[in-house]
C-alpha cells in the first residue's frame, strides 16, 4: 500500500452506535484491509454538548489509528437562538457562519492539523455535510476529498454555505438514489465522480424474539429505535399511538429503544427502555409486530434495513422520500402520509386474515435488502471511486 487515506468525521468510537458515525465506522474497519487508515475526530461522544470526554489525543481502535482534537466550545442556548432565526427567515446570510460554528463541533485545531499533514493522505473522506468539520476540511484541501454527505430535503441545506461541500469535491458517495436526484438536481454537479454507498446489514448469529417478549413481559408490540426527539418525529408517534389505543381495544404496546431527548408519556402502553444492548435491539426487533419510524428525514436507516433483513414488517412516514422508497422499491413495507394511513397498516398486520400478504411483504423485503445493501458490493464500490480520485492527483493506492 503506497500512501494513507483518512477519514474526518464529527464523532467516532464504541460508544458513538449510530447514524452516519457508526456507518463511518463500519466503513473504516473494513476499508483498512486494503488500506492504511487513520481518522480524524472530535473528543466527543454526544452531539448536543460536544463535550470533550475523551482523553486520550490519540488511540488504536480495532486497528485504526484515532487521532482526537478537542472542541473549542460546547452548543450553548446562542445556536438555539441563531437556529429559530434561520427557521424562521430572519437570518442573514452572513449569519451562516456563525450558525456553523455555533451548531458545533467547532474544532478549528482538527482543521489545522489537516492542513498541515494534507499531503500525507492521498485521498480524505469527509462525513456528514452538516457539520464544521466537513465544511472547513473541504474548503481547506477539496482536491483530494470525498464527501459521504447523508443529505435530504431538510432546512439547513438551504444555506449557501454547504454548497462548496456539493461542488468542490473529486467524488460523492450517495446512500440512496434518492439522495443522489435531489442533490444534483440542487447543485447540477453531476460531473463529481460518484457511486452508491449506503449500509450493509450485520445481523447477529441468534435472534429470539420470544426471549425479548419474556424478558420484558410483552406480547404484542411495536418497535421504535433510535433517538426520541422532536426531528425523528418522536411526538407524533406519540401523539398517534394514543389516538390508536383509545380507537382500537387490544393490548399493543409501543416499545422504545433509545435515549429519550423529549419527554416519554407516562402510560402503561408505552414502555422506554433507554439504551439497550445490540442483542436486546436485535430481539426486540425480531419480537415485534411491526418497526415504526415516524421521522421525515432520513438519508437512508439502517434500522429499517435491519427490521426489512430480520423479517419485521415495517411502517414508516411517508414524507420522506427515501424510506417511502424503500417500501417502493421492495414492495415490502408500509408508509403512512396521515394518522389513518398509520392506524389501517397497524390494523392490517394485526389482522390474521392478512398473514398471506404480509408474509409476502416480509420476503420481498429481505430480497430487497440482500440485493442492494450487502458489504462486499459496498466496499467495492468504495474502493472504485478512492482508487478513480487517487489517480486524478498521479497517485496509485
Amino acid at each position: 500500500m503506497n500512501g494513507k487515506i483518512c477519514f474526518v468525521v464529527q464523532r467516532y468510537g464504541l460508544e458513538v452506535n449510530g447514524g452516519a458515525e457508526l456507518l463511518c465506522r463500519q466503513y473504516a474497519e473494513r476499508l483498512s484491509t486494503f488500506y492504511d487508515l487513520e481518522v480524524l475526530t472530535t473528543k466527543a461522544v454526544d452531539y448536543k454538548s460536544w463535550r470533550n470526554e475523551y482523553k486520550a489525543d490519540c488511540e488504536i481502535l480495532n486497528g485504526i489509528v484515532v487521532r482526537r482534537f478537542d472542541t473549542a466550545k460546547e452548543r450553548s442556548s446562542i445556536f438555539t437562538k441563531i437556529h429559530e432565526d434561520f427557521l424562521a427567515g430572519k437570518m442573514k446570510s452572513e449569519a451562516e457562519q456563525e450558525w456553523l460554528e455555533a451548531q458545533g463541533p467547532y474544532c478549528p485545531s482538527l482543521i489545522q492539523y489537516l492542513r498541515k499533514h494534507q499531503e500525507e493522505y492521498k485521498v480524505i473522506i469527509f462525513f456528514t455535510y452538516l457539520y464544521y468539520t466537513t465544511v472547513a476540511g473541504i474548503n481547506s484541501i477539496y482536491q483530494k476529498s470525498i464527501v459521504i454527505p447523508f443529505a435530504h430535503d431538510e432546512p439547513p441545506i438551504k444555506m449557501h454555505i454547504f454548497d462548496s461541500v456539493f461542488k468542490n469535491p473529486n467524488g460523492i458517495v450517495y446512500s440512496t438514489q434518492e439522495e443522489q436526484n435531489f442533490i444534483q438536481n440542487k447543485y447540477h454537479n453531476g460531473d463529481i465522480p460518484w457511486t452508491f454507498g449506503g449500509s450493509g446489514v450485520d445481523l447477529p448469529e441468534s435472534l429470539d424474539g420470544g426471549r425479548f417478549r419474556s424478558k420484558h413481559g410483552l406480547s404484542d408490540y411495536i418497535v421504535y429505535v433510535g433517538r426520541i426527539e422532536e426531528a425523528k418525529g418522536s411526538t407524533e408517534l406519540f401523539k398517534y399511538f394514543h389516538e390508536y389505543k383509545k380507537r382500537n381495544a387490544g393490548n399493543l404496546k409501543l416499545v422504545l429503544m433509545g435515549k429519550p431527548l423529549v419527554p416519554v408519556p407516562v402510560t402503561s402502553d408505552i414502555i422506554s427502555l433507554g439504551f439497550v444492548s445490540d442483542e436486546d435491539k436485535f430481539d426486540g426487533i425480531a419480537g415485534a409486530r411491526a418497526l415504526v419510524l415516524p421521522s421525515k428525514f432520513e438519508s437512508l436507516s439502517i434500522v429499517v434495513l435491519e427490521a426489512m433483513a430480520v423479517g419485521t414488517p415495517v411502517i414508516v412516514n411517508g414524507a420522506c422520500g427515501v424510506l417511502k422508497g424503500h417500501c417502493l422499491k421492495s414492495n415490502g413495507a408500509f408508509y403512512y402520509t396521515n394518522y389513518f394511513d398509520f392506524e389501517g397498516e397497524v390494523a392490517f398486520l394485526l389482522n390474521s386474515k392478512n398473514n398471506e400478504t404480509v408474509s409476502q411483504m416480509i420476503a420481498n423485503a429481505k430480497s430487497y435488502v440482500n440485493e442492494n445493501y450487502q458489504w462486499n458490493a459496498i466496499v467495492s464500490r468504495l474502493r472504485n471511486l478512492i482508487e478513480e480520485v487517487a489517480s486524478k492527483k498521479g497517485d496509485e493506492l
